[in-house]
């Protein structure tokens, strides 16, 4: 019997596309609760509204410039047809710029089935719930665990699994499908 090509979407920042700076995002959920008395209940991102607060978040964005340790693998998996990849990523509609010149210098758009960005600037994790549902993915790999928690619980009733590359401050959290990288994500795929 045939193996079954499963269908798997890849959050980019943090997954595809490895950013060093992902490690402070606990320092920032900490200062924005404890500082800023900001609550993730119900989750909520920011979205920058100004010229200033956009030129920071592209430069941010900037930070995830080489390829996350696994993706040689991912691409074998593509290429013996044992997935079909997507690209979902929530990168806002004013970085839309930059993620096209950053996938067309990475030469990796012909391996992927489609990649999706969020052109209508929704809110990044009810874009990915969305996505996932419409494409029937089995598979979602997200690194940002406040939409992998939020995830896992919309989607699971789909039988559509959200794995999580976790960052070595996060190692503590319990979570079923937990990866310390996308090689050992590719492993399990």
């Amino acid at each position: 019997m045939a193996q079954k090509t499963l269908k798997v979407g890849f959050d980019l920042d943090g997954v595809i596309l490895y950013n060093p700076f992902r490690i402070v995002r606990p320092f920032i959920a900490i200062f924005k609760k404890i500082v800023l008395g900001f609550d993730h209940r119900p989750l909520k991102f920011y979205y920058p509204k100004t010229r200033l607060e956009r030129y920071f978040w592209r430069v941010a964005h900037k930070s995830s410039f080489f390829i996350g340790y696994g993706f040689w693998e991912i691409l074998t998996l593509i290429k013996k047809r044992r997935i079909k990849a997507y690209i979902i990523t929530a990168r806002f509609s004013f970085l839309e710029n930059d993620l096209n010149r950053k996938i067309k210098q990475l030469g990796i758009k012909k391996y992927f089935s489609a990649i999706y960005f969020n052109r209508k600037d929704e809110q990044p994790h009810l874009f990915k719930e969305k996505m996932i549902k419409k494409l029937g993915l089995d598979v979602y790999v997200e690194d940002n665990w406040d939409i992998v928690r939020y995830l896992n619980l919309k989607v699971k009733s789909q039988k559509s699994k959200v794995y999580w590359i976790y960052n070595i401050l996060d190692r503590k959290i319990k979570y079923q499908y937990k990866f310390s990288s996308l090689k050992k994500v590719a492993k399990k795929l």
